[in-house]
């Protein structure tokens, strides 16, 4: 730590990659009214940059390209921290620099690229060389704080943004309450929920339609400024006859409370809104995350980082930092790591303000219809747009046209896109003033709250239910969708997997295919799941054996591991059995047979007695589950008793592999005495987190020990021992490894 102190105290003064000044404080229309005082407390986000940009860039691509190699293969949260996060040097370095300035450090994570603090404003300000003060808003009644100045900081390299330097903006939600003097307001007739409202489930049925997914397995995370109160989410299941087998968790991501009381004057109608939706359009997943804080990065690093990692995630809520690229390292990582973010579209109609993040190229835009079922718990009748969903593009944040909307048809005439910028909306689901609420710990309403801020979190339940249906599968999770769903648009599939909104406008008319209103529409029943995550597989399981080939001695035995693994939904104990061994050998397995559903392993031993005619015979394996039976084979090389002994060595004695990382070692047999058996290989002592392995195994004259260190494998040096056996003659050899950071 004290190195670290010394380095930063020498680094030379940096500027961040994002700005922070607001432009109204740039160009006069905040006037300074005075000094923020130095003894008040602060808490600031101090995020760290992405490394390798152009190749996160590169990679991003290839993993949304069906004809590529990396087709859907996502990185875990520590793999894309080792690759395109923060090193530990530079996270340790930024921690360092903050204790060294006063500063409390209260939170982050380098996994979230993030290091929160606290302190006086007298310490902010001299660790980032700004005056902080507060000034009268211009648009608004009221002040806000903010620097006078770019920040910088004394470390040897930039860091990406600092948040929580100013309240210039103030979060807020996406819905709408019904006022008279509003254009349009259609009340639901045909809802299961009171007073003919829509409910969740409604949502479910007229978009989804079926029964068998419900998102079981999966998790979903809500994106929140302010926290809730669950009270609010069991009066909503109890008015609308409903049970929910959910949990819902609450998840504070900067020391933000995580309740909300109307008597504290907090308002939780967005966060319950979220909740009930999400789980209406999937309610068998295991949890609904509920992501509380007060600053953006912080929010969108636990987002990204939280184990488990919730894949379908959802937005309802506007913001506006003074760089309009500050978050979008979070929407790349989470992009990369598999995670389909959902952001409302507003409800402003067309886009003549920022209602940010909806035109980052790295999220998925969701905005607002006006549906219209065949009854309570009915399917799709009709849908049209909902005037007020936001859509278009906004080029004063100068965010350009993605890949996916420069494909030839996506942008036309009729629909009246930009070639330059970012369009939106991406999808849309209803919006309309139809909904049952429940907040605030009083009398619920009916058809009297709407907004894209229902929508999103539909669109992150029903992908629930597509990655429910991909692990079904045994394929990877859809992911970021917008690469894959433009050129479906553009396909011959697109009626069966959107319903194509045609009527309405927003600003922006309706047209067929997509537009600036509804995007492409809203999902149309498996259709889209489908086409996302191909269809249904029938019920079924695979078995397999490794090794594959087993060399035994007569008079000893040897072993292979039997592993089922099943998919579409099987669910059946699966017995297995032998046959093809020669006179001489019996094959046991433990257990005899997998336990239901079907997915594990078994150790088969192969037993040779000293009488077995020596020679290569071809064992069968067999699984039955059900009326389904699936086989594999393992190759048993019986041979004579060796003569004679050997020794092994190891080159070289001495390996330093950094975590995530693997280094090999050649294990050299030398015979005497006319040894000529097998050698089977074993390694003992490589620690908490390593793992060996040998190829081939068993050797006859060298064999490639391979070690690889996880993520988290202890650090320091080991001695781990190599075993040779070889009928009765066992030998050893050892190896120094050493395991870094």
């Amino acid at each position: 730590m004290l190195l670290g102190v010394n380095t930063v105290s020498h680094a030379q003064s940096q500027g961040l990659l994002t700005h922070h000044v607001r432009e109204a404080t740039l160009n006069g229309q905040a006037q300074f009214v005075k000094p923020l005082p130095a003894t008040q407390s602060i808490r600031i986000d101090m995020v760290l940059p992405l490394r390798n940009q152009a190749e996160l860039d590169n990679f991003l691509q290839e993993l949304y390209d069906p004809s590529s190699a990396f087709y859907h293969r996502y990185l875990t949260v520590a793999e894309f921290t080792a690759r395109f996060g923060p090193t530990q040097q530079d996270y340790d370095a930024v921690v360092a620099f903050a204790k060294a300035k006063g500063l409390t450090v209260v939170g982050g994570s380098r996994d979230a690229m993030d290091v929160q603090v606290k302190g006086p404003v007298s310490a902010i300000e001299a660790a980032l060389h700004v005056t902080m003060g507060v000034y009268q808003h211009p648009t608004e009644q009221r002040t806000f704080y903010g620097p006078d100045r770019e920040p910088t900081v004394d470390l040897p390299f930039q860091l990406w943004h600092i948040s929580g330097l100013d309240n210039y903006s103030t979060p807020h939600p996406l819905y709408q309450h019904h006022q008279p003097d509003l254009t349009v307001k259609s009340n639901a007739t045909t809802g299961s929920c009171p007073s003919a409202s829509f409910c969740g489930s409604d949502m479910r049925a007229a978009y989804y339609g079926g029964s068998a997914l419900t998102g079981a397995g999966q998790n979903i995370g809500l994106l929140e400024y302010e926290g809730f109160d669950i009270a609010d989410v069991n009066t909503y299941y109890t008015n609308a006859k409903q049970t929910r087998t959910a949990a819902v968790t609450g998840i504070s991501t900067d020391g933000s409370s995580l309740s909300c009381l109307e008597s504290s004057r907090c308002d939780d109608t967005e966060q319950t809104l979220d909740i009930t939706q999400a789980l209406g359009m999937a309610p068998g997943v295991t949890t609904v995350y509920v992501y509380v804080g007060e600053t953006d990065t912080a929010l969108l690093g636990s987002m990204s980082s939280h184990s488990p990692l919730p894949l379908n995630l959802s937005s309802s809520w506007t913001w506006t930092p003074a760089d309009p690229s500050t978050d979008d390292p979070y929407f790349e990582k989470m992009a990369t790591q598999g995670q389909s973010y959902f952001q409302a579209a507003g409800d402003s109609g067309n886009w003549k303000t920022s209602t940010y993040p909806s035109e980052d190229q790295h999220v998925i835009c969701v905005g607002g219809t006006d549906l219209v079922t065949s009854g309570a718990g009915g399917a799709w009748s009709s849908e049209s747009t909902w005037v007020d969903g936001g859509g278009g593009y906004y080029a004063k944040d100068d965010i350009l046209i993605p890949s996916y909307q420069q494909l030839s048809g996506v942008i036309n005439s009729s629909n009246k896109g930009s070639t330059t910028y970012r369009n939106g909306p991406d999808v849309s689901a209803n919006a309309n003033f139809t909904f049952y609420v429940c907040a605030d710990q009083t009398t619920c309403t009916a058809n009297e709250y709407g907004g894209t801020s229902f929508a999103a979190p539909m669109w992150a339940g029903y992908l629930a239910l597509a990655n429910q249906q991909a692990a079904t599968n045994g394929d990877t999770a859809p992911g970021f969708i917008n690469p894959t769903i433009y050129p479906l648009g553009l396909g011959s599939g697109y009626g069966t997997d959107f319903h194509d909104i045609t009527s309405g406008s927003n600003g922006f008319s309706a047209v067929t295919g997509y537009d600036l209103a509804t995007g492409w529409g809203s999902p149309n029943g498996t259709g889209l799941i489908n086409a996302l995550t191909g269809t249904a597989a029938s019920p079924g399981f695979t078995i397999s054996a490794s090794p594959t080939s087993v060399s035994v001695v007569r008079g000893n035995n040897g072993t292979s591991t039997i592993t089922t693994s099943v998919s579409g939904g099987f669910d059946s104990a699966i017995a297995l059995s032998a046959n093809g061994q020669p006179t001489g050998v019996t094959v046991a397995f433990n257990p005899t047979s997998i336990a239901a559903p079907g997915s594990g392993t078994s150790t088969m031993t192969m037993t040779v007695a000293a009488t077995t005619t020596t020679g290569t015979y071809t064992i069968t394996v067999t699984g039955t589950g059900g009326s389904i039976t699936h086989s594999t084979t393992v190759s048993l090389t019986v041979t004579a008793a060796a003569t004679g002994n050997f020794t092994l060595s190891a080159s070289p004695t001495s390996l330093t592999i950094d975590r995530s990382a693997s280094g090999t070692s050649s294990i050299t047999i030398t015979p005497s005495g006319g040894f000529t058996g097998g050698v089977t290989f074993s390694a003992t002592g490589e620690g908490t987190g390593v793992t060996a392995a040998f190829s081939p195994n068993p050797g006859t004259t060298t064999s490639t020990l391979t070690l690889t260190a996880s993520s988290t494998a202890t650090t320091g040096t080991r001695t781990v021992t190599i075993t040779g056996v070889s009928g009765t003659l066992s030998h050893t050899t050892t190896i120094s490894l050493r395991v870094r950071r």
